[in-house]
């Protein structure tokens, strides 16, 4: 089950062609990184398709000295940066030297100077984006009238923002513990890594690391039977059962040949007894020795912590397995140990309860660590992902939630394929802070991106001209201290570019505006029957199965579950077009309360909110108790009016200037676990959001935990931890930061894992990709 990857120095491969690389390069776009310090980023930009003549000379623009352009001067390039112009607007002109020849239009900028053909139904106006919208706020999922693009469209931090705490001793913690396990087995050794657990390794330690600690060959566990010649075999994996039976069958089969050889077991990030029982029943327990590496917390980015468990969801949420919230008390532990007490604890879901509990037990049990530390982060609050599905069966229209979508973004970094880089080859980037351009349009709705990559561009080629009037002494300065930075700007410029253009062509074919427009009809509670006719259609077309389930899941939870009509025929419409194999899924969905049948008597939706207009808010709420008493619903429509999550606006809701948070879905929804969240921070308390509790069936499961601390900073107090158990979406993250900058706070988010609605609903499928 295993398959070699080569011995050292080589990388660790994890894609499909096994080609070998050379120490220390991050060319092949593979698992591991140069030989540097860990805790040192990458932005993991190729350094030779990405480098600054390679990009130049693909779009003919002369960027550096020296950099002749390839082809003539066409007739035609005046009328393309006219036209870029014109719907750029406030934008002004790119660059006036910028030529293009036919063989230069296949470079990464190309998709700026193409006109992109109206689409069926648009009016004949001009717009600011490559797609043109409908009049009305609700249809355009990206773009809006034309408006002066402002020089920095992130949203930067305020300035009396309180400064992060240093998570890059995470990073250290992890790494020494691990050569520690390692170093238990001395001499040579070859390791064998789960592919699960290939990234995370990748952020803490690389090859070097391992080379110099012994390790001589590295294996990825598969299906393939191992070929190692080494006396000392050491395992990497998950606690699952599988891969006990793998090791277990490697041992006897050594067994059997008479061979004999140490072997070791290093469990991430916990050991769980059932594991030890299998190797017990497979007569192998005394022959290898088993340890954990509680590897738990990994930061992706300086305010962005994941566990990396994405089956964390699947396990608790759908099986019931608590088994891992012994991880996620250890982690907070871990936490407030290096990072002082949190004076103000907030939570609600029956998984954050007992993980809390959990985590004041251990808290009790090593009392004496964290006493009379100073607290560095003022607020922790603790979300299940079941308190809000429909977030994260949304579409994500942010920059970074589109790239997860169409990409994913894993472990941090994406692999952008010969469609992004303009090469035969692909390439993966670190995406984070580091990345200057990422960091700046990460936040942004994506109508917004492509007029700051063009300003971009322009000051980029302003910088390069200042070079024209230099003396000697002066360019001598500027190619030692400023060039070196341009030439990686325009590499990281030149790959979001290709993204930008690759995102656009793929929500094109898939006829995202109309996918849009639908998901904000369910969101506002409009047009039901149109959007369910869309669904059918959906299915009928076979678009794809993971996304006809997305829509059907939210057309469920928004209108607090199907009339048995539709349910009956959405269900025998989908395994038709997809196959029987899909009805265990159905199953699973409606355990997890994602797609479920209305009761009878549970139709009355419609007259509860007619009458709700009608009387009292006190009134209306014990109408709401008579109706929820019929069967469990989800409450949406009654949550969303009770937190105001369809904004009211007069006109179009303007993306360039937002006003609220929901902004991270073109303005028509306010993320659930967000206003939740903003709610609470408000109040210190729950206090006041009783029924929002009751509505979302958690009355028991909420709860608020206040300490006195007389070391607590102001600037503490403005540092909150959230904690999303279950996963958490990038437009969540989005959001909260955006909230942040409002109110002066920052956020700091920990997750069990980044997650989307397709990997939602992946983990809820019995039928595998």
């Amino acid at each position: 089950m295993a398959s070699a990857v080569g011995s050292l120095p080589q990388h660790l491969e994890t894609t499909e062609k096994s080609r070998p690389v050379p120490e220390n390069s991050e060319a092949d776009g593979g698992a591991w990184g140069p030989a540097q310090d860990p805790d040192v980023g990458s932005d993991g930009a190729d350094p030779e398709a990405g480098s600054l003549p390679h990009a130049a000379k693909s779009v003919g623009v002369d960027w550096i000295p020296g950099c002749r352009r390839s082809g003539p001067r066409r007739d035609g390039w005046v009328p393309r940066l006219l036209f870029w112009t014109r719907v750029l607007r406030g934008c002004g002109s790119l660059i006036e030297r910028w030529p293009f020849t036919r063989a230069q239009e296949r470079g990464p900028l190309r998709g700026l100077f193409r006109t992109v053909p109206r689409l069926e139904g648009a009016p004949p106006r001009s717009y600011p984006g490559l797609l043109p919208t409908f009049s009305e706020r609700r249809a355009s999922p990206f773009f809006h009238p034309a408006a002066p693009v402002p020089a920095t469209m992130a949203f930067p931090h305020r300035p009396d923002a309180p400064e992060l705490p240093d998570f890059s001793m995470l990073k250290r913690l992890a790494r020494d513990q691990l050569i520690y396990l390692l170093e238990q087995l001395p001499g040579k050794k070859d390791l064998f890594i789960e592919a699960d657990l290939m990234s995370p390794l990748d952020r803490i330690a690389n090859v070097s690391i391992l080379k110099q600690h012994e390790v001589d060959k590295l294996y990825k566990v598969e299906s393939k039977p191992a070929l190692s010649s080494n006396e000392q075999l050491c395992f990497l994996v998950r606690p699952r059962i599988k891969n006990m039976r793998y090791i277990a069958s490697l041992v006897n089969a050594d067994k059997m040949a008479g061979r004999t050889r140490k072997y070791k077991v290093i469990f991430c990030p916990q050991k769980f007894h059932a594991c030890e029982m299998v190797l017990e029943e497979e007569g192998v327990y005394g022959d290898v020795s088993c340890d954990e590496w509680a590897f738990s917390l990994l930061p992706l980015d300086v305010d962005l912590l994941s566990m990396e468990l994405p089956e964390f969801f699947r396990d608790y949420f759908l099986e019931g397995d608590q088994r891992w919230i012994n991880t996620v008390a250890q982690a907070l532990h871990l936490l407030s140990t290096l990072y002082g007490p949190f004076p103000n604890c907030y939570g609600i879901g029956r998984c954050t309860k007992m993980s809390y509990e959990l985590w004041r037990r251990l808290e009790e049990e090593e009392d004496g660590e964290t006493k009379g530390r100073r607290p560095e982060i003022g607020h922790i609050f603790l979300l299940d992902r079941d308190v809000d599905f429909v977030t994260a069966l949304c579409s994500q229209v942010v920059y970074e939630g589109l790239v997860d979508d169409t990409f994913r973004i894993k472990c941090g970094s994406v692999d952008f394929g010969p469609e992004v880089t303009s090469s035969d080859r692909s390439l993966k980037v670190l995406l984070n802070a580091e990345d200057k351009v990422f960091n700046e349009i990460r936040n942004e709705h994506f109508s917004n991106v492509f007029g700051f990559l063009s300003q971009k561009a322009r000051n980029l080629q302003a910088q390069y001209d200042r070079r024209r009037g230099m003396d000697i002494k002066q360019m001598k300065n500027f190619v030692s201290q400023e060039l070196k930075g341009l030439k990686q700007e325009h590499r990281l410029l030149s790959v979001h570019i290709g993204a930008c253009e690759s995102i656009m062509k793929k929500k094109t074919k898939q006829d995202f505006q109309e996918l849009i427009k639908t998901e904000h009809a369910l969101l506002e509670g409009f047009n039901i029957r149109e959007s369910t006719s869309y669904i059918e259609e959906h299915i009928d077309r076979q678009v794809s199965p993971i996304e006809s389930l997305r829509l059907m899941c939210l057309l469920s939870i928004t209108e607090n579950g199907l009339i048995p009509k539709d349910y009956r025929s959405l269900k025998t419409q989908y395994l038709q077009s997809y196959g029987p194999e899909h009805l265990l899924t159905f199953s699973n969905l409606r355990r997890a309360g994602l797609l479920t049948e209305q009761a009878p008597g549970d139709t009355l939706t419609a007259v509860e909110s007619k009458v709700s207009k009608l009387v009292t808010d006190k009134a209306a709420g014990k109408i709401t108790d008579a109706f929820s008493s019929l069967a469990k619903r989800s409450n949406f429509r009654a949550i969303s009016k009770k937190l105001n999550l369809i904004p009211r606006v007069d006109g179009e809701y303007d993306l360039k200037v937002p006003r609220d948070m929901a902004y991270v879905f073109s303005g028509a929804y306010v993320p659930l676990s967000c206003r939740i969240i903003e709610q609470v921070l408000e109040r210190r308390s729950w206090q006041g959001l009783d029924e929002v509790v009751r509505l979302l069936n958690c009355s028991e499961l909420a709860f608020t935990d206040m300490t006195k601390e007389d070391k607590t900073s102001s600037e503490c107090l403005r540092l909150i931890l959230v904690v999303f158990l279950g996963g958490c979406t990038f437009s969540e993250i989005s959001a909260l930061r955006f909230l942040g900058r409002e109110k002066g706070y920052r956020f700091i988010f920990l997750t069990t894992a980044i997650t989307n609605s397709a990997r939602l609903m992946e983990a809820m499928s019995e039928v595998k990709a």
